[in-house]
């Protein structure tokens, strides 16, 4: 038996335009975990508890609404954000990540929290900051 055509029904076609939405770019900084290294001893953070984690995101959470001139030129004595001299710390060769030379102009760290949970070291490349170490126990300045 064959089968019957489908009706065709009257579709008015209408034509619209429709306008692209520009993304708004938030402000703030972002972070990057890419160059992030746990297999030195010294900044390791394994057999953190929770608290720590958690002051870490809090933390990063917070500092992500402001921009990289804000967290740098912050006085702040909770941040302590400030470049690392590595003439003055444990690591005097820098990072050791590949192209380091070429990719970090200037190496920064901050306080996880007034004198608890240690500090994040990285950099800044535009508005995202690298993170390279998680520094627990104040080991890159000793």
């Amino acid at each position: 038996m064959p089968r019957k055509k489908p009706k065709e029904t009257d579709v008015r076609r209408t034509t619209s335009v429709v306008q692209p939405i520009e993304p708004v770019i938030p402000k703030g900084i972002g972070f990057s975990f890419r160059y992030l290294q746990n297999d030195n001893p010294k900044f390791s953070f394994n057999n953190r508890d929770s608290r720590y984690f958690e002051s870490l995101l809090l933390r990063l959470r917070d500092l992500s609404k402001l921009t990289v001139s804000e967290i740098i030129n912050n006085r702040s004595k909770s941040l302590r954000c400030h470049l690392i001299t590595w003439e003055d710390t444990t690591e005097p060769n820098g990072f050791g990540i590949p192209n380091e030379e070429e990719i970090v102009t200037s190496a920064y760290q901050f306080q996880i929290s007034s004198n608890e949970h240690g500090r994040v070291h990285g950099f800044f490349i535009e508005n995202i900051f690298y993170i390279v170490w998680l520094d627990p126990n104040h080991n890159l300045y000793q």
